[in-house]
């Protein structure tokens, strides 16, 4: 299993890895359903909302255990 790193889309997250969605539910990031998250990277939906996308990484690689 790899690691998410903060270039990959927020859909292609969710998509492999569901676990993950409580994580973005966590940093308040309901975005997941909206028409950006199709397009958006990581790195650029969390600088949107104000979030350290290196944290946020961190974060979801320990939901998916790496």
């Amino acid at each position: 299993m790899s690691k998410i790193t903060k270039e990959m889309g927020l859909i292609e997250i969710v998509q492999q890895y569901p676990e993950t969605i409580e994580v973005f539910q966590k940093y308040g990031l309901g975005c997941i359903g909206c028409a950006a998250a199709r397009f958006e990277n990581l790195e650029a939906g969390a600088k949107v909302h104000g979030i350290d996308p290196e944290k946020m990484v961190e974060d979801l690689n320990a939901v998916i255990g790496q």
